[in-house]
């Protein structure tokens, strides 16, 4: 396919000439310049690194040997594709990765026509495959699905579902494994090279269709000896598993030499039916500092290209207070502690042991804290199990990922009432990772199930209390709530909590400042942001009252007092209006007639785009300036006055010190 001129800053470009008719010394110069933009945009804007640079000649080979317009490329995750939106018209505009507005570190539609499907989540892709396979069928078109998915995406059950199908309905499918970390199996040098030409071999595939027929007309006493024959071909690679299932299997290959690739992924297109093709590679390929299975490396910040160390290192306190430390990493120590003194404390994480924050405990204790792989209904339905054998399970999970166990959370955890601890991480806006990322739908889906107890921390000292209270709360399932990065409040001070902390009291929010007229009322995140809105409120002269809600399900029920006895209430949280904070208040002011405005500052129902979390926010209305002018124009519609009559604090803009 031909390909525009691109340039990089740096004077990196794609080759005019159209990768079809390039030669195998151009292709291995093509990767090459390939990783060397990756790496030149990913060191400044961060990003999935290792993934990236390990399939980049994958990529190439796909691009080489099919054509995009009858042969859609699908890939799994997609944190993998770098090297394909370079390939695909971006090469120049993907200096803009993940920033606002900019190239989204995932695959998107949306984005360009080369990506066929958003993709964000793993084990997806082959699931989507048989779906392209069922409708060329149908509409007879020429072509099939090339699937790219990784080994740690087979760990999960819809890639079995979808396998499953396809070894059943025998569509033409080319599925590229790629396995990065030798999770698979490991190559068989010269032998297993010689098996993957001789099994891909057209004279192969004949040989096998010749001997299914022949052994259909045998009886079996006849046909035993045939039968081992072929099973002596697939008994010698590890591909037995899928040729079980019915797809073909070749491999596994050396994903770094693009005379095999090429070789095998044109006999797999060949052979018109569903085939896996096993492809070894090698993450962080070309990168010698991030070369290997370094979990450090998979996604990055920016960083120095000459040492890899991180060019913003993380901010510290000189008293090493609370405060300074990553709310993931308080909740790990917090976690660790009380494990130490029960025995009965378990943890399960779904192939997020660094992220969740579980690695140094899964290390310690490996009897108790595991790490499932990519299989969260696997990960909420065994810890039921051992919440019912009367164990104390904590299942930490991002976000975004939670939601794929929602049946899980409902059938096996909810309806028996059973008390399993929902650690979620990543709550919130999360930033660059964009829509498929964002942590926006745990409250508004957790919520309507029955049992449930929903609370959340304001801050690092308060996430501890969470924990705690987690531990020792047993009668019913619950889940809390923390951001990635840090709290509004932690950000503000670090010495001390701005707040002192308090332990958690079942159902009950907590006063932080008493005042009249107005009542701002936070829930987790939300109320460093009412702490901001509540102080630039003050000095212009207004009384706010600022409440920390801590439960959104159960209420409390004095929070009904509260809002009646003020004119206005503000609602402040990371979570959607639907379903959200302020929609789970009005529910319980409706049962108990009460009539008062409750004005949301939650998120309209939309996608949130990728992008830094102070840009996003700022684009959504949700930094400081932007949600104290949003206050002070509802104040005036409703014509609250200050209660302190101050011209010279009327007149004082947004205190910039306070912006985070």
């Amino acid at each position: 396919m031909p390909q525009k001129n691109q340039k990089s800053n740096t004077g990196l470009a794609i080759p005019q000439k159209p990768i079809e008719y390039m030669d195998i010394k151009e292709l291995y110069e093509l990767a090459e310049i390939l990783r060397g933009r990756i790496l030149e945009v990913v060191s400044k804007n961060g990003g999935h690194l290792s993934s990236s640079l390990g399939a980049v000649d994958i990529i190439v080979a796909m691009h080489y040997v099919f054509n995009r317009k009858h042969n859609p490329f699908i890939f799994d995750v997609s944190h993998q594709a770098y090297a394909h939106k370079l390939l695909s018209g971006r090469f120049e505009d993907f200096s803009s990765l993940r920033q606002f507005g900019g190239i989204s570190g995932f695959c998107n539609p949306k984005e360009s026509s080369a990506d066929y499907f958003i993709a964000g989540h793993s084990s997806t892709s082959i699931s989507l495959g048989v779906g392209v396979a069922k409708a060329y069928k149908l509409e007879g078109k020429n072509g099939l699905p090339v699937v790219l998915i990784g080994d740690g995406s087979m760990s999960a059950g819809l890639t079995y579902e979808a396998l499953n199908e396809l070894g059943d309905r025998k569509y033409p499918m080319v599925i590229i494994l790629n396995d990065n970390e030798m999770s698979i199996a490991r190559p068989i040098g010269a032998i297993s090279k010689h098996l993957s030409h001789l099994i891909s071999h057209p004279m192969y595939q004949s040989f096998r269709n010749f001997t299914k027929k022949f052994l259909e007309k045998m009886p079996d006493s006849a046909s035993y000896l045939a039968k081992r024959v072929e099973e002596s071909f697939k008994l010698i690679t590890p591909g037995i598993l899928f040729e079980e299932m019915g797809i073909s299997y070749i491999g596994p290959i050396d994903g770094h030499k693009l005379e095999e690739l090429i070789f095998c992924l044109k006999r797999a297109r060949e052979m018109e039916r569903p085939v896996i093709v096993h492809i070894q590679t090698i993450k962080g390929k070309g990168y010698k500092i991030a070369e290997g299975p370094y979990e450090k490396w998979h996604g990055v910040g920016a960083f120095d290209l000459a040492t890899g160390l991180p060019l913003k290192k993380p901010a510290t306190n000189l008293d090493d207070s609370i405060s300074a430390k990553s709310p993931t990493e308080v909740y790990s120590n917090t976690l660790l502690e009380i494990a130490k003194g029960d025995k009965k404390v378990v943890g399960i994480t779904a192939a997020m042991p660094g992220g969740v924050g579980l690695g140094k405990l899964m290390d310690l204790y490996p009897d108790r804290f595991w790490d499932a792989g990519i299989a969260e209904q696997h990960c909420v339905t065994s810890m039921a199990a051992m919440a019912k054998e009367g164990f104390i399970p904590f299942v930490s999970i991002y976000s975004t990922f939670l939601q794929r166990a929602f049946d899980q959370i409902i059938h096996d955890v909810g309806i028996l009432g059973l008390p399993v601890r929902f650690s979620i991480d990543r709550a919130g806006i999360v930033g660059e990772d964009g829509e498929t990322h964002q942590g926006l739908f745990d409250i508004a889906y957790l919520r309507i199930i029955p049992n449930f107890v929903l609370f959340a921390p304001r801050d690092n000292a308060t996430l501890i209390e969470a924990v705690h209270f987690a531990h020792r709360f047993d009668s019913a399932p619950c889940a809390y709530r923390y951001v990635r990065g840090n709290f509004v409040l932690d950000t503000l001070k670090s010495s001390k909590p701005i707040y002192k902390p308090s332990c958690f009291v079942f159902g009950k929010c907590e006063v932080l400042n008493e005042g009249r007229d107005i009542v701002l009322i936070g829930y987790g995140n939300g109320v460093g942001r009412a702490h901001l809105v509540c102080k630039e409120l003050e000095n212009l002269g207004f009384s706010p009252t600022l409440v920390d809600l801590r439960f959104v399900k159960p209420l409390d029920e004095n929070l009904a007092k509260i809002i009646e006895s003020h004119a206005i209430s503000f609602v402040f949280s990371d979570s959607y209006k639907q379903g959200g904070v302020a929609s789970a208040i009005n529910e319980m002011l409706s049962q108990k007639g009460i009539l008062k405005p409750i004005i949301s500052f939650e998120l309209d129902s939309m996608f949130v785009p990728h992008g830094n979390v102070s840009s996003v926010e700022t684009h959504l209305g949700l930094d400081t300036s932007s949600l104290f002018s949003r206050t002070l124009e509802v104040l005036k519609t409703h014509s609250i006055a200050p209660i302190i009559s101050n011209p010279t604090l009327q007149s004082q803009k947004p205190l910039k010190s306070l912006e985070t």
